[in-house]
């Protein structure tokens, strides 16, 4: 049987759903419904060229004390774009990577693409043995296939506490990440993570990156909290 001829087979016996809403789709090779391709929350309009925020909801831009020299993601992490995220992070939907770096790639201003090659934020190791993979990494692969550059793994995670389900300030504790270099990295790096939330993840592998030679981190990420 070949590839096509099972792939129909399949489309029968389980349709295809939409990876945000897990409508039915016509397309049997379309991850994503055109209702919910509509429906993305794209962030538009100007932005901070430090953080990548279009508004500061407080004084002050909060990544003026990062180690990155900038910040840029395309969608508010809401919506049809969590629901994207979720679905890479929690139902292993690594086709979606793809598709996200595509949506990444497509919008990222040219003045941020000044990379040398593409760092991911390492997973931490505990949620990468029971996922088995690492959501953060296949988006950083695919955006770098995309960009045309290297992957670079010169960043480790150790154990410690996890992001997920801390609070804000929890999630600033400059000692609540353990990162650091098994490599060292190159000049200038594209540093990616599926979402930006408060900025401490990219942050801390930021200032990991700048103490080992790195002179220039654009962090990217495929959504961001607003």
């Amino acid at each position: 049987m070949t590839g096509h001829a099972l792939a129909e087979l399949l489309a029968l016996i389980a349709p295809p759903v939409c990876a945000a809403c897990r409508a039915p789709v016509v397309e049997a090779d379309r991850l994503v419904c055109a209702p919910c391709v509509r429906a993305l929350p794209w962030l538009r309009g100007p932005r901070c060229g430090r953080c990548g925020l279009p508004r500061h909801r407080r004084t002050g831009c909060p990544a003026a004390a990062a180690a990155f020299a900038a910040a840029w993601a395309p969608l508010a992490y809401e919506g049809v774009a969590r629901d994207l995220v979720q679905a890479l992070k929690f139902r292993g939907a690594l086709p979606l990577a793809d598709l996200m770096a595509a949506q990444l790639a497509a919008g990222l201003p040219a003045e941020l693409r000044r990379g040398e090659c593409v760092v991911a934020v390492p997973a931490h190791p505990g949620r990468h043995r029971r996922r088995g993979f690492d959501p953060a990494g296949a988006l950083a692969a695919a955006l770098a296939r995309r960009l045309e550059l290297p992957l670079s793994a010169c960043l480790r995670r150790g154990g410690g506490r996890r992001q997920v389900g801390a609070r804000r300030a929890e999630r600033r504790d400059p000692g609540r990440l353990a990162v650091s270099l098994r490599a060292p990295p190159p000049e200038r790096v594209l540093l990616v993570d599926d979402v930006h939330t408060t900025g401490a993840t990219l942050a801390a592998c930021a200032r990991v990156l700048v103490a080992g030679g790195c002179r220039d981190v654009v962090a990217v990420s495929y959504a961001r909290t607003l």
